[in-house]
């Protein structure tokens, strides 16, 4: 591992060591409070470079090799390591059906601690952070990104739980909520301090290039869904509005166009109709017309609900983006939220589906009956 003053530099002289860059400012972050990483930039297709923001400096290390690499995780901790292999990712089915268990939870926002606790307590990893659920599906229904400290953390968590899972029958869906997108558009807002401090300003890389197609985390980023179906059971960060109906939307559509506006310019998304509609306020990841009326999202009617949920073949949905206190039947039963108050609550809960029925699982990992989830079995179209 060497450390190096700016990435430009880094490409150019790997192998030799180099000044620590200075302090941001006298208000900056300390510095062990900045650590982020691993983040893994793809030369080429057997050539990985890897680099990290560690103690107020920027460190780098050049992978070779054609088959998968094992990189370590933060700062080169050497009990965490990670898996990544120079072939690109490949796009996973929206739709599965006989799935024997489904687990979710939504609008993590960094809050690595949170996310792993309510995970392990409610058996879904074990207490080495490794896939215990077996043929379980496990459903991040988006927004990841944002406001908390540790999002690197989370999505690297959740990256290798979808090898492993995968490897033991299972599954782990994570789909685009509003805020992977705000990132991939280059809108920061809400980005934490911490990053624009530490990583960015030690590699001189921005923020969303982090994620950008040539990175580890931004290629993996591209393949994901807007809606997924498991079981009859939607999944949609925001929700399924009026509008995706009256366009006659099917699930490949919206997923595969969602994907490929992500690398828009903003001049694309203003002129073009169908990818500003899927990314922006009335697509699948801003919409909120489930929670109660507001001059943006009239509330939808339960009929209007009903005539999204046959129109996806699906007898319920499942919605984050919306902070409602706790994880919430909506529309008797039709519509479940599951975004809730981490600062209320003191911890995460996430819905389980076993047998037919719902559950709202605390953080604890005890269970509370939420009432029927339908058969499980696929409705036609």
């Amino acid at each position: 591992m060497i450390a190096c003053a700016r990435l430009p530099v880094f490409l150019m002289t790997l192998g030799m060591i180099l000044p620590a860059p200075g302090a941001a400012s006298a208000q900056a972050l300390p510095p062990d409070s900045l650590n982020d990483g691993p983040h893994v930039y793809w030369e080429n297709d057997s050539t990985a470079l890897v680099f990290y923001h560690c103690q107020g400096s920027f460190l780098g290390q050049r992978f070779v090799g054609r088959g998968t690499m094992i990189i370590p995780g933060l700062c080169g901790d050497s009990l965490v390591e990670y898996v990544v292999s120079p072939r690109a990712p490949e796009v996973e089915p929206h739709t599965f059906d006989g799935v024997s268990r489904i687990f979710a939870v939504s609008d993590i926002h960094g809050e690595y601690d949170a996310l792993v606790d309510l995970l392990v307590n409610a058996g879904i990893i074990d207490q080495d952070l490794s896939w215990a659920w077996e043929d379980g599906h496990l459903v991040i229904v988006g927004d990841i990104f944002d406001r908390g400290g540790q999002v690197t953390e989370c999505l690297w968590l959740v990256h290798r739980l979808e090898r492993e899972a995968k490897a033991a029958g299972g599954r782990v869906h994570y789909t685009f909520g509003n805020h992977e997108v705000m990132v991939l558009q280059r809108d920061l807002r809400y980005v934490h301090r911490k990053y624009l401090e530490g990583v960015v300003e030690s590699s001189g890389i921005g923020y969303e290039d982090l994620f950008g197609p040539g990175m580890e985390l931004g290629r993996w980023l591209r393949t994901k869904h807007s809606v997924l179906r498991l079981n009859g059971i939607l999944f949609v960060h925001g929700g399924i509005g009026p509008e995706v109906l009256q366009r006659d939307l099917d699930l490949s559509t919206i997923n595969e166009q969602a994907r490929a506006a992500i690398d828009l310019r903003s001049y694309d998304l203003i002129f073009k109709d169908m990818p500003g509609f899927l990314i922006y306020s009335l697509g699948p990841l801003w919409y909120r017309g489930y929670h109660g009326a507001t001059s943006s999202y009239p509330r939808a009617s339960e009929a209007e609900v009903r005539e999204v949920l046959d129109r996806f073949g699906a007898h319920t949905v499942v919605v984050g983006h919306t902070d409602i206190g706790e994880i919430q039947a909506l529309y008797g039963g039709l519509v479940f939220g599951v975004d809730m108050s981490l600062e209320k609550l003191g911890a995460f809960q996430g819905l389980l589906w076993e047998d037919g029925e719902f559950f709202r699982v605390q953080g604890d990992g005890s269970r509370e009956p939420m009432g029927g989830g339908g058969s499980g079995a696929p409705r036609s179209r």
